[in-house]
């Protein structure tokens, strides 16, 4: 089977002047090669492509692949995240990860809220800033949590963000409206322990393979911030959830995973409220795949799951979402594919 591989390339874009944190969602070689070398392991001849730009040249060239390996999160526009999706939609190529629809829903942190809202599953309550004249609108009691509405890996993110009075809600807002140039989300700050949840499979075959706490080392430090992740290691120590949070933050996980059409692998990220019960924060189709440092490979790892295995059960549950019906198998390019569970 051949696989293309579709990608931001980070150094690409700081070769181009774009700072470290306009890229910080984008992917290293490291990250690229590792998913490489596990496809070939599980027997996967495998192409590279490249952005959404490389992606549209080589189409109109001819080029064609059995399945595109999707991990590109796009730099401009509310949609970015959807734009190799719709193109691979509207050439009949299929994909690993979820679709346009899921991509658009979760890339905007408020619409992914409400839809989650509106399905019963808790979520800190929340407004949106659009601009200056939204800072008069009613919004939740202090203390609030403001970030941008459309951005990942903890962009805008600082120990700023948590604010507890009028001026501080202000001057942060207005910073991160022009920062950003799109709409502030603001939240009620939930003060408990947060947590991530790795998904694997689509339906009934979706199933948690791990729940991580994020511990942080020092109070002080205690917002999962931009300049947090790219620090983790001194910062921050990850564990596994005991049973009962695992249960309870694994039920809610697999809540958002179905309403929100995720589909193959993805993240739930969740805190606690002060009574101890955990609340939806956002939703990670797009999860990090680098095999040494992003959380959803680690707490693979934590899991019993090594990152060959990891990719394997992502190839597995978008094959047989993709081309199979149960108890089928499928025969691409001369080469048979059995078609189980993930």
């Amino acid at each position: 089977m051949k696989i293309g591989l579709t990608y931001d390339l980070r150094s690409e874009y700081l070769s181009l002047g774009y700072t470290e944190e306009e890229t910080a969602e984008f992917d290293n070689t490291e990250t690229l090669r590792g998913i490489e070398i596990a496809l070939h392991a599980l027997g996967y001849e495998t192409e590279r492509i490249g952005n959404s730009r490389s992606l549209m040249m080589r189409l109109l060239e001819g080029n064609r692949w059995d399945l595109v390996f999707n991990i590109c999160e796009g730099l401009y526009g509310d949609g970015r995240e959807s734009l190799v999706p719709a193109i691979l939609d509207d050439w009949q190529i299929p994909y690993v990860f979820s679709g346009a629809a899921t991509m658009a829903l979760t890339l905007n942190k408020a619409l992914c809220k409400r839809v989650v809202r509106d399905a019963g599953i808790p979520t800190p309550d929340f407004c949106l800033v659009n601009s200056e004249d939204d800072l008069l609108q009613n919004k939740p009691p202090f203390p609030l949590f403001l970030k941008p509405s459309m951005e990942g890996s903890g962009k805008g993110v600082s120990e700023f963000s948590l604010v507890t009075t009028e001026e501080e809600y202000r001057r942060v807002c207005l910073h991160l409206l022009k920062q950003f140039n799109q709409p502030v989300l603001v939240e009620s700050y939930l003060p408990g322990r947060e947590f991530t949840a790795g998904i694997c499979g689509n339906g009934p075959d979706a199933r948690v393979i791990g729940v991580m706490e994020v511990v942080f080392k020092q109070e002080i430090s205690a917002i999962y911030s931009y300049e947090n992740k790219q620090n983790y290691k001194t910062v921050v120590e990850y564990r596994p959830a005991d049973r009962d949070m695992e249960s309870k933050c694994s039920r809610l996980a697999l809540q958002v995973w179905e309403v929100t059409g995720s589909k193959d692998a993805g993240r739930v990220d969740m805190k606690l409220t002060i009574e101890g019960e955990p609340e939806f924060m956002e939703m990670n189709p797009l999860a990090g795949l680098n095999y040494k440092d992003s959380d959803l490979p680690i707490l693979a790892r934590m899991h019993g799951m090594d990152f060959r295995q990891l990719i394997d059960t992502i190839m597995q549950s978008a094959i047989k979402r993709i081309f199979c019906n149960p108890a089928q198998t499928v025969l691409i390019e001369n080469e048979q594919y059995s078609c189980y569970p993930a």
